[in-house]
C-alpha cells in the first residue's frame, strides 16, 4: 500500500507540473499575439510607420487616376495623404473612417491624396473606387516614389502635410493626426 500512495503522489505532482507549463505557455502565447497584432496594425515597429512630424517629405511627382499631376511642389495647403494596401487587413479595416475624414477635410478632394500601393491594377480596383469620390488617387508598385518619398514603413499609414512639404502629424490611425507625433 505504501507504494500506491507514492505512486498517487508522484502522479499528482507531475499533472501539477504539467498544469503550472501549460498555463506558463498560454500566457507566452498571449503576449505574443499582442504583439502581433501591433505589428500588422503599423505599431510596434522600431521606426514610425512614416516620416514624424517635423520631417519634410522628398519631392516626389506621380500620375493621378484622373490624370493629374500630383507633386510636392504642387501642394497649396494642408494635404491629407493615405497609404493602403490590397490584402491589408488593418488597411481594410481604416479605409471608410479614411474616406469619411477626407471627405470633411478642408480644400477637398484636391487636399487629399490617396496611394494604393498594389503589384496588381485588379488588386486595386477596389481602392480605388472607395477613395476616388475624395482624393486624388495613385496606384503605385509597393516601394514606390510616393511611398519612398513619405518613408513609408508599412500600411496603413496616414499623413497630415503642410503646403511645404512638411509632416504636420502622422500614423496608422486617423486619431494619430489631432496630436503630431514627435519627429
Amino acid at each position: 500500500m505504501p507504494y500506491l500512495a507514492a505512486a498517487v503522489t508522484v502522479v499528482g505532482i507531475i499533472g501539477l507540473l504539467n498544469l503550472i507549463l501549460t498555463f506558463g505557455v498560454i500566457r507566452r502565447l498571449r503576449e505574443h499575439t499582442l504583439r502581433l497584432t501591433a505589428v500588422e496594425a503599423g505599431h510596434g515597429h522600431g521606426d514610425e510607420i512614416m516620416l514624424g512630424a517635423g520631417n519634410t517629405v522628398q519631392p516626389f511627382q506621380a500620375l493621378a487616376e484622373d490624370g493629374a499631376t500630383v507633386s510636392r511642389d504642387g501642394l497649396t495647403g494642408p494635404t491629407l495623404v493615405g497609404f493602403f494596401s490590397p490584402g491589408c487587413a488593418p488597411c481594410r479595416e481604416r479605409m471608410p473612417q479614411f474616406v469619411r475624414y477626407a471627405a470633411e477635410h478642408p480644400g477637398g478632394r484636391d487636399q487629399v491624396v490617396g496611394i494604393v500601393a498594389s503589384g496588381s491594377r485588379e488588386d486595386a480596383d477596389e481602392y480605388v473606387a472607395a477613395l476616388a469620390p475624395v482624393a486624388r488617387v495613385v496606384v503605385e508598385p509597393d516601394g514606390g516614389p510616393l511611398y519612398t518619398a513619405f518613408g513609408v514603413q508599412g500600411f496603413p499609414a496616414i499623413s497630415l502635410i503642410d503646403e511645404s512639404g512638411v509632416v504636420v502629424a502622422s500614423g496608422s490611425l486617423i486619431e494619430d493626426l489631432s496630436a503630431p507625433v514627435a519627429g
